[in-house]
């Protein structure tokens, strides 16, 4: 399989999870005044397609600079489960595609593709996602998951403001990696990833070129 790119392009424009500040591109310095161009970027560091250390809401959890470059590099499992407006990923879902495409192995990671990305423009895209049920999120858990990768905002449904997917994943030491992109153009059950993040000190995040080969 060719590479794909998973990421979003980050932008002025990029739409920004509500609260959360729009990226930034401050022009510094040009190529007739300095002889080089060099701009300051201003962003969430859970800007566009971005990583989730454990961190972000766990207290003692691993921090973005202390994820081990093997979590980065890996297999994966696509589940595809193609999901309407505050719609959950349930444990029965994943069971059922289980059945029919064989056990996730522990410690695997998964992507879920539901095609909620087309709606990246659109005023319900953070609000009414799909995300996965906390049972669902127990379930993989349980089998020890590297990683969950989603093709929507949030690995909560929208309207779960208490973030409670995060927490199950994040206190077992489960990296989330959210608004994937170019899923639907992966067109086997398993394939290899890396996604890498910034190597930023002590956060609980960072956008992410993420990548399907």
């Amino acid at each position: 399989m060719k590479p794909i790119d998973l990421t979003l392009t980050i932008s002025k424009s990029i739409p920004s999870f509500p609260g959360s500040p729009k990226p930034q591109f401050i022009f510094w310095s040009s190529l007739k005044e300095d002889g080089y161009n060099l701009e300051l970027l201003f962003l969430s560091s859970h800007t566009g397609t971005h990583l989730d250390a454990p961190f972000h809401f766990v207290k003692n959890g691993i921090k973005i600079d202390q994820i081990p470059l093997y979590r980065l590099m890996s297999k994966a499992i696509l589940i595809r489960l193609k999901k309407p407006k505050n719609s959950p990923i349930t444990k029965s879902e994943i069971l059922q595609s289980e059945k029919k495409n064989g056990k996730i192995p522990d410690k695997s990671s998964v992507f879920f593709f539901t095609g909620w990305q087309k709606n990246l423009k659109k005023n319900n895209y953070f609000t009414e996602n799909p995300g996965l049920e906390s049972s669902a999120a127990k379930y993989l858990a349980q089998k020890k998951i590297n990683l969950v990768g989603i093709d929507s905002p949030s690995i909560d449904l929208g309207q779960d403001e208490s973030f409670s997917v995060h927490h199950i994943l994040s206190k077992n030491n489960i990296l989330i990696v959210e608004n994937l992109a170019n899923l639907n153009k992966i067109s086997s059950n398993e394939f290899n990833f890396t996604i890498l993040p910034l190597k930023l000190k002590d956060a609980t995040g960072s956008p992410v070129r993420a990548i399907a080969f």
